[in-house]
Formats: C-alpha cells, sequence, structure tokens
C-alpha cells in the first residue's frame, strides 16, 4: 500500500518513445510531443496492451466513450497517432492494421512502474493564495447547436448558452470561461479537443432542435477529465414558450450544474487524487457531508472545511462551509454550548465576507448567522443581496420566505417557496422549503393549511426532528387525534431530549404566536 505523500506513475518505453499515463505525456527522447487527448487516450490504449488485436467496439468504449463513432473518425486518430510515432498506413512499424478485427501495437514495450515521492504543498501566503483558483473546477458552456432549417432562431440558442454561462459565473467557487473563447469554437470541434484547447474539468454542450412551433433543448454535461457525461436533460416547450422562459430554463440548467458539479467534486468518483486532498476538495467533501443533516456527518463536515481553511487561509467558501456546520449545530441541536456554536457561525461568516464580499454563499451565511442572532429584518437583506448577487440562488430565496414565516412581515411565503422549488427541486433542505409555508400559516392560525405542507416537509429525505415538531403542531391545530398521536410519538422516537426552547430557538417567531405554540408544545406533553 502506498504511503500518504506517494503515487505510482505508470510509463510505457518502446523504442526511442516514453508514453507517461501520469502526466498524459507522449515523449521522443525526452522531448514532448504534441498530441491531442482523444489521440494519446487511443496510444495509451494499444501501447499499453501490446500484441493484442483492439476491436472497433472496445476502442469505441474507451476512446470515445461509448459514443456512435463512425470508420473514418476512427482511421483519422490511427493515422494521427500514427504521424506522431514516425509510422504510416505503409510501414505500419507501431501500429499495425488487423483487416476486419481491428488494431494492435506491433513493438515491443516494457512498462515502467515509478513510485514518486511528494512533499506536500504548504498553505499558500497572501499573495499566492489566488493560484489556488487553477485548482478550482472550470468549465465552458458551448453555444447551442441548431437542429432547423430555419437560421431565424440560432439567437435563442446563442441566448440560452448565454445565460447559462452568465448565472454560473456568479458563482465564485467555480471558474466559467467567457462567451467570447466558447463562441469561436462553435461547430466541428470535438468536445475533447474544446476541453484541451480551453483547459475546463467539464464542458456543457446542446442542441437547440426547432420543428414548427415546438421546441426541445438537449443539454448534455461531461468531465472532460474521464470523458464520462455525468448529466443530461431534455426541455420540451412550444417555441412561444422557451423564447418568453429562456431566462428560466437557463436558470434551472445553471442550478443542476452547480449541483452536479459540487456532487461530483465530492463524491468517491472524484478524479481528483484522495490522497492529496487539497482545498477545493476539502470543501466539496465538507458539502457532501453538511447536506446529510446529523450529527455525525456535521462534524465530519466541520472538520473538512477547518481543514480547507487551514490549507488556504484567503478561501472565502471555506469560512463559509465552517458558519453552516456551526449554524446546524445551534439550530437543530447538535452542540452541547449554543452560545459557542451561534458565535462561530457569525465570526465565520463574517471572515468569509472580509475575504470575498461579492460571493453570493458567502452573504447567504452571513444572513444565517444573523438570523440565529434573532436579527430577522437584518438576515432578510443578507439573503435579498445573496439573490442579487446569484437569482438562480434557491438558498436565498427560501431563507427570505422562513425570515418571513417568523415575523409575519414583508414577504410572500408561498411564492418565494414556490421559486425555491423551481429553481432547485431535489436540494438538500427541499424538506425546509417545504416546512416553512407550514410554519407560516400556522403562525396566521390556518393549520388545515398548514397541514399538507408539513407533511409533506417531514416525508422529504433527510427532515429532522424540528420539522416533526411543525407537524406535530398541525396535527394537533386540525383536531386530528389519531393523526397528533402518530407525530407525537414520532418526535418523542427521534428526539427524547427534545424541549420547546430548542424550537424557539430555531423559529424566533413572533411574542403572540409563541404563546400559542408555546400551550399546543404543552398539551402535547413537551416542555
Amino acid at each position: 500500500m502506498l504511503q500518504t505523500g506517494c503515487t505510482l506513475t505508470v510509463r510505457y518505453l518502446f523504442d526511442p518513445f516514453e508514453l507517461d499515463a501520469e502526466r498524459q505525456e507522449l515523449r521522443r527522447a525526452g522531448e514532448v510531443v504534441p498530441i491531442e487527448p482523444q489521440v494519446f487516450a487511443l496510444l495509451e490504449l494499444l501501447v499499453g496492451n501490446p500484441h493484442r488485436v483492439i476491436g472497433k467496439e472496445e476502442l469505441n468504449e474507451r476512446v470515445w466513450g461509448g459514443r456512435p463513432v463512425t470508420d473514418a473518425a476512427v482511421n483519422s486518430r490511427i493515422r494521427t497517432a500514427r504521424a506522431a510515432l514516425g509510422d504510416d498506413g505503409a510501414k505500419q512499424q507501431f501500429i499495425r492494421t488487423v483487416r476486419g478485427r481491428g488494431f494492435r501495437f506491433v513493438a515491443e514495450v516494457e512498462t515502467a512502474s515509478i513510485i514518486e515521492v511528494r512533499e506536500p504543498m504548504p498553505p499558500p501566503s497572501r499573495g499566492e493564495a489566488r493560484e489556488d483558483a487553477d485548482r478550482a473546477p472550470s468549465i465552458a458552456v458551448m453555444p447551442l447547436a441548431l437542429l432547423s432549417l430555419d437560421t431565424r432562431h440560432e439567437p435563442l440558442a446563442d441566448a440560452i448558452a448565454h445565460e447559462v454561462t452568465a448565472d454560473l459565473s456568479r458563482l465564485h467557487w467555480l471558474r466559467v470561461i467567457s462567451r467570447a473563447s466558447t463562441f469561436k469554437l462553435r461547430g466541428g470541434v470535438e468536445p475533447q479537443e474544446v476541453a484541451r484547447i480551453l483547459g475546463v474539468d467539464y464542458l456543457l454542450t446542446g442542441s437547440l432542435a426547432v420543428f414548427g412551433d415546438d421546441a426541445a433543448t438537449t443539454i448534455e454535461l461531461m468531465d472532460t477529465r474521464t470523458r464520462e457525461v455525468i448529466w443530461a436533460d431534455r426541455h420540451s416547450n412550444t417555441l412561444a414558450e422557451l423564447i418568453g422562459l429562456r431566462g428560466v430554463v437557463a436558470s434551472n440548467i445553471a442550478n443542476v450544474i452547480e449541483m452536479r458539479i459540487q456532487a461530483r467534486e465530492a463524491g468517491p468518483e472524484s478524479p481528483v487524487n484522495t490522497q492529496h486532498l487539497d482545498a477545493w476538495t476539502c470543501y466539496f467533501r465538507g458539502l457532501r457531508h453538511a447536506h446529510r443533516f446529523n450529527r455525525h456527518d456535521n462534524e465530519a463536515a466541520m472538520h473538512l472545511f477547518e481543514r480547507a481553511a487551514r490549507l488556504d487561509p484567503q478561501f472565502a467558501l471555506a469560512q463559509a462551509g465552517l458558519s453552516f456546520t456551526h449554524f446546524q449545530a445551534a439550530f437543530v441541536g447538535y452542540s452541547g454550548d449554543y452560545e459557542d456554536s451561534k458565535h462561530m457561525a457569525l465570526q465565520c461568516a463574517e471572515r468569509g465576507y472580509e475575504l470575498d464580499p461579492l460571493d453570493p454563499v458567502v452573504n447567504l451565511t452571513v444572513g444565517r448567522a444573523r438570523f440565529l442572532n434573532g436579527e430577522g429584518e437584518l438576515a432578510h437583506g443578507w439573503f435579498q443581496r445573496s439573490a442579487e448577487l446569484c437569482p438562480s440562488n434557491a438558498q436565498a430565496y427560501y431563507n427570505q420566505a422562513l425570515v418571513g414565516a417568523t415575523t409575519g412581515e414583508g414577504v410572500a411565503i408561498e411564492e418565494m417557496v414556490a421559486k425555491a422549488l423551481s429553481l432547485s427541486p431535489i436540494d438538500p433542505l427541499r424538506y425546509a422549503f417545504l416546512a416553512t409555508p407550514a410554519l407560516d400559516l400556522l403562525a396566521r392560525g390556518d393549520p388545515q393549511g398548514a397541514l399538507p405542507w408539513a407533511l409533506q416537509g417531514s416525508a422529504a429525505p433527510r427532515a429532522h426532528h424540528l420539522i416533526d415538531a411543525i407537524t406535530a403542531l398541525a396535527a394537533y391545530g386540525v383536531g386530528d387525534a389519531q393523526l397528533l398521536a402518530r407525530w407525537q410519538a414520532r418526535l418523542q422516537q427521534r428526539a427524547p431530549n427534545f424541549r420547546v426552547e430548542q424550537f424557539f430557538r430555531a423559529f424566533p417567531v413572533r411574542e403572540s404566536v409563541r404563546q400559542d405554540f408555546q400551550q399546543a408544545f404543552k398539551r402535547m406533553g413537551f416542555r
């Protein structure tokens, strides 16, 4: 087993060439031979299996990721690979064609496995910290291909790609290639070549098909490091609807991309070397734990965010992540010291804001910390600012609704929640989105209207016991004894030490509502 700080590098030697799988380089007598990624992948497959015939099906799977490919495309890449080796179809000194079966690498190959010991990189200094942007995920949004004989619709295809680019550009943790660069590469350039030219980790491609009055938008997100399609979707509208809703469609696409990339960067399948966790990897894996909403994962997330902050002291999102874990510890009751968790949530949020005052996530986190400190009106302003910085930020709209539900002022709760749900229908906090109108309707004396929202919230994944408490209040309010008994039992089972004061710490409702809720909890047997 390799120790931390060591990596195993495989190199293939065939005179006078060396194929370095780790660095993705072909070298001749030590000099790098320029070669595009797809041709390198083809060579790596052939050289790594010397004297074995590689058929078209295997080439298609390993080099083109299973996408349909013509014989002409395969032959073109074989010619390019031969040219890089000084070979050709006549000599076939390295790559031999086996008619009707495929291709075989015929030169003698020596495999060298080399263990490289690498010193861990020290935390960057203030001047060097922004160089870490090179380690942040990057994406290029390509213009949509127009599948229509009517070129009048091309501006619409371009507008959708432009608006997705604009929405993603508001996320400070993601490097987004400018429209000026991506639109120069429209048409005829293969995705992997685009990724190589632009140097990006992710590539969004798609098409707009127009058939009479109908339109269909197809989107595909590819991880260029592994050549895998990690998400694809299709939107069908009338042409008139798409023209009117293109901003909404673009925002929805951007929101899903944000979640998919975060999950990809955090997951075990991440292409990042997990033995050398850098600040970004720590951050994304911290998010993965934080969004599971339980004590154990919240603590794991806190440690990962702390490590990210140590690796890069100028990393604003690491501070935002820390603030969120302290917020959760106080809000849900994971922490044994509520006041300390509340203080740390605000301190980390404000530190993040000092580092990057224009990041929408950082601004959202400051608002959460202010809400936890009972400053609802002030928190509402931070949530509004977060939405202005990133209009596709579902969390900003949900949190405005939550403040309105507790204060009874200033916002159309159901409208805000509907907007949040439309932007992020599978959000990790979906349970909270759904429970917020229930809380508002209960506060307004409408338990009948609150109950359906509360039941949906409690049924959503990862809903915690405070959501169940809202549902119990709704069941009490409608006078359904059987339903109430069920939710009383569930709340007692999930939170044996539940105290009413914890509910009011999380949801600082106005005094008159607090008295009503307190009386209801008392009659349910909770103190």
